[in-house]
């Protein structure tokens, strides 16, 4: 391994780029001065929109996805607007370098990054490419022996990946905007996982639940020991449990016959025919237990696991993972591997051993492997960084709360993966009896002990819900010494009913283990995917659980009728797999892109489909039979209910609060019932002659006025009646009908109702705001609702009153007294800060936190940065808010977006890549 001197003398001063800027100060420390570390903030350029294309490109093959359809898929790269003045600052340091060191994410993402850094700074002195696994001067020091060249199969595969999201997003999207709504988007992966959530929703729809009844009873042994038991066979059948229904509450054919279903006479019958039995053990079985360490985390399991331990989304837990990665705590946390080094092998060992004991250590050291064959990730689990690993409590004071918390759990994993197995015995207990109604009950109890923890001394790993009976502790439950024939004495045998329960929602963290195990996607990309679906507004998160709005039920259902291929589970995953291929060099890139897209052989691609997509019935798409005549449109406004004749409907509006699943034919009939007073005629204002209605909408209930549609020939009228306007070179401008008249609305009080609302209610809140005077100065004073609550109005000055109904009672007077109050609360007077954090190294101005109108934010009086939402205030450190601070300034500025007219797109040819890559040995 070379060692820091000699490559200092090799090449005098030279310049190594990373990603992040929180890297640059570490890796400068373990360099010394004759290295200029600095960082590419991520990608430096990516695909332009279409939109942004120099004009003569527009009408071009690149012109639909700034993709060169007709030379190999060339892609049309631009330097980020953002990232120009970094590429300035970088070609400079560049100049006065003697060397170019590449030395971001070992990933295919990083590998991409160095590409492009190699494209747009065209270097021209010698240029070597390295991967830090952890920031650690150890890991520095080894990547600096393991120099290599850029990895263009890996490049291939990420570059394949950007231009397949943009053929399948910008071909398939459209139709989404035209068929179900506009903004709408369809993605590899996030149309995948929104079909998973769908898919679980439709199984709870379906749902019906079914009743069974069983037995648990208290049983003694002859020395008074006492232990419970539960009924689990009536006359030599197995009694039903919940795994023996199926959806529709009936008994699944491959039980029928087999099992006894109890209903309540025959549990509470058996119940008393048990009561003066005499009980007996039928059967002892004792079986060794062995339990074995779960292995180091991976990018999946880690999101898993915070979000079962520590209550982490997976955006939270890839964001706090990168600041520990980023400042030295653990490894790259972008991996599939489950497998470790030597070095943290030997590490975790001596850990457990000091903290343990030698007998908590296994012989010989654990090797986990990876079923994955994925080429692009690093090749080492997440652990804690370094070739000794610090205990939390030695690093506690170095992180925030969250970061403390995920560190602990990533160590806690590592370490306990070294250690022994968990040893015990189950015993399993058979007991039974002749009731005295002549049926015979057999009970059965199972039990843990365990003799030595092991592993679980450390660590243990938790489990997701899942669907069916609720199991029996696994914990150590003790059962009395027993052996076959001995008699019992039963006591407390009571019947019990159950009900059968839905399929579970999806949690963030069951949907990443269930896309892991389909091999959909990539996990380091999961966090973004489920933050996708939710921004869309495909999926909510209502208390930890993933629902479906229905919206997504639209666009899923117009995926699977046309698209059906595009959110197939296995041809996803055998995408993953073909990208996989690429990055190891065993398929070209372009071929399977024209493959994918055009098609071949005895593949369709996706353009022949899109071209040939036919007729599609949007109303059809976008409407869910609930009950019998009534149906779910998904609208323009969002969800209604439907029911009547399509030329004379009844429609009532579904509440936003309403999970899919809880919209039954019966409350869609409620809600119908109450659509019936929806566009309720309450009468005539007398002062305009028209129509004034109380309605149901989105927001609640409100009353408007009915304007009737200009006539074609009072539209014509007036414009005709129009001054006539000229443009510039002298043609007249042709005339524009008439806007609509915006018809006057007003919500109701809390305290009415839309089935009693009168005309007279209606025309006093559309009256609103009401005028009560003017103070001693001429400003005029109106009291009017808001959103709020209700409140008065003197210039730019509001006071909030006490109830709705004081809007038509209060006076001027009531009013003049209110201001002449001091204001309560307001923009005047300054806010405490929320925390300090000391002094900023850059400004030197004092950091503090604020709360600012879109929530806390970070400052030291001259930049600001949002607190994120993966952090607390409280556990935000100094460390940490200079490190944001820092992160902001090099970002610069944000720039604002230049008129339409005025963009003009710099002139570039599709990059390629054709010069090095044969020419650079495969590692």
């Amino acid at each position: 391994m070379p060692t820091k001197a000699k490559i200092n003398s090799e090449h005098g001063k030279s310049l190594l780029i990373v990603e992040s800027p929180s890297k640059v100060k570490t890796i400068s420390g373990y360099l010394g001065d004759t290295f200029e570390v600095e960082s590419s903030m991520g990608h430096i350029r990516d695909l332009p929109q279409p939109s942004e294309l120099p004009e003569e490109l527009k009408k071009s093959p690149v012109g639909k996805f700034a993709v060169d359809l007709e030379n190999d898929f060339a892609p049309y790269y631009v330097v980020n607007a953002d990232k120009k003045k970094k590429v300035t600052e970088l070609k400079r340091k560049l100049k006065e370098s003697d060397a170019l060191y590449l030395a971001t994410d070992g990933d295919r993402e990083g590998e991409a990054i160095a590409w492009h850094l190699l494209q747009v700074l065209k270097p021209k002195v010698p240029v070597y490419r390295l991967t830090f696994p952890e920031i650690t001067r150890e890991a520095v020091e080894r990547a600096f022996g393991e120099l290599r060249e850029v990895d263009h199969d890996l490049v291939d595969a990420q570059e394949t990946r950007r231009v397949l999201d943009r053929l399948y997003g910008y071909e398939i999207s459209p139709v989404l905007w035209r068929k179900v709504s506009r903004g709408l988007s369809a993605g590899r992966v996030q149309s995948v996982a929104t079909r998973l959530v769908v898919e679980r929703e439709r199984e709870r729809m379906a749902f019906r639940s079914a009743n069974y009844w069983d037995l648990t009873g208290t049983f003694a042994t002859s020395s008074a020991e006492s232990f419970t038991a539960k009924l689990t066979a009536v006359d030599g059948a197995r009694v039903a449990t919940g795994k023996d229904f199926a959806d529709d509450g009936a008994l699944k054919a491959a039980a029928v016959g087999k099992v006894a279903h109890l209903d309540e006479a025959s549990a509470t019958s058996l119940a008393s025919a048990l009561e003066a039995a005499s009980f007996a053990v039928r059967s002892v079985e004792t079986k060794p237990y062995t339990r074995r360490p779960a292995a180091p985390f991976t990018t999946s399991t880690l999101q898993q696991e915070a979000a079962r331990k520590l209550r982490f989304s997976s955006r939270s837990t890839m964001q706090v993972a990168q600041r520990l990665y980023e400042n030295g705590f653990i490894t790259y946390m972008r991996t599939d591997s489950v497998a470790l080094s030597d070095q943290a092998v030997r590490a975790a060992r001596t850990q457990a051993q000091e903290l343990y004991s030698a007998d908590f250590v296994p012989d010989k050291p654990r090797h986990y492997a990876s079923k994955s064959k994925n080429a692009q990730e690093a090749h080492e689990a997440i652990r804690p960084a370094g070739d000794s690993f610090r205990t939390p409590s030695a690093v506690k004071n170095d992180l925030s709360s969250d970061e403390y918390r995920l560190y602990e759990l990533i160590w806690k994993r590592t370490v306990a993966s070294q250690m022994a197995d968990a040893k015990g015995s189950t015993a399993s207990i058979k007991l039974g009896a002749t009731a005295s109604d002549g049926r015979d009950a057999e009970f059965s109890a199972s039990g843990t002990v365990i003799t030595f923890r092991g592993f679980l001394a450390a660590y243990e790993e938790g489990t997701d819900v899942t669907r069916g009976e609720e199991k029996d502790s696994k914990g150590e439950k003790r059962l009395p010494q027993m052996a076959e024939g001995d008699s019992l004495t039963g006591s407390e045998i009571t019947a019990l009913s159950h009900d059968t329960t839905p399929p579970p929602r999806y949690t963030e963290a069951s949907l990443v283990k269930v896309l892991d195990e389909l091999g959909i996607g990539r996990p380091s990309t999961y966090a973004a995917t489920i933050s996708t679906i939710m921004d869309r507004g495909y999926v909510n998160n209502k208390g930890g659980s993933l629902v479906p709005s229905w919206t997504a039920f639209s666009v899923v259902r117009l995926l699977e009728e046309h698209f059906s291929k595009y959110v197939d589970y296995e041809f996803t995953a055998a995408m993953e797999e073909d990208l996989d291929r690429i990055a190891r060099g065993e398929e070209a890139r372009a071929d399977w892109l024209h493959d994918f897209y055009f098609g071949g052989g005895d593949k369709h691609g996706l353009k022949p489909i899109v071209d040939n997509l036919g007729d599609i019935d949007a109303r059809a798409i976008n409407s869910i039979e609930i009950a019998d005549g009534i149906n779910l449109r998904v609208g323009k406004f969002g969800p209604y209910l439907e029911t009547g004749e399509i030329t004379d409907p009844v429609r009532a509006n579904v509440p936003a609060d309403l999970a899919p699943d809880e919209l039954t034919a019966e409350k869609a009939a409620e809600l119908i019932e109450q659509g019936k007073q929806d566009g309720r005629e309450l009468g005539v204002d007398p002062a305009t002659g028209r129509t004034i209605v109380a309605r149901d909408g989105r927001f609640g209930p409100y009353v408007t006025e009915v304007i009737p549609e200009m006539t074609e020939e009072e539209i014509q009228a007036w414009m005709d009646a129009q001054p006539t306007e000229y443009y510039k070179n002298g043609r007249a401008k042709p005339k524009k009908k008439p806007k609509p008249e915006k018809p006057r609305t007003a919500s109701l009080f809390k305290s009415m109702d839309l089935a009693t609302v009168t005309l007279d209610d209606a025309l006093k809140l559309m009256s609103l705001p009401r005028v009560l005077g003017t103070d001693e100065e001429g400003t005029e004073i109106t009291v009017q609702n808001g959103r709020f609550g209700p409140y008065l109005k003197k210039g730019t000055d509001s006071r909030s009153i006490g109830s709705e109904e004081e809007i038509f009672t209060i006076t001027l007077e009531q009013a003049l007294e209110i201001y002449s109050q001091p204001k309560q609360r307001g923009r005047a007077a300054a806010k405490p800060p929320l925390a300090e954090l000391g002094i900023d190294p850059v400004s030197e101005k004092k950091i503090v936190v604020k709360d600012g109108r879109f929530g806390p934010y970070i400052t030291d009086g001259t930049t600001n940065i949002t607190v994120p939402r993966s952090e607390t205030i409280e556990s935000l450190t100094h460390t940490r808010a200079v490190e944001l601070l820092a992160e902001k300034r090099a970002k610069g500025p944000a720039k604002k977006k230049a008129p339409a007219k005025k963009k003009t797109a710099a002139k570039k040819t599709a990059a390629k890549k054709t010069t090095a890559k044969k020419a650079s040995a495969k590692k």
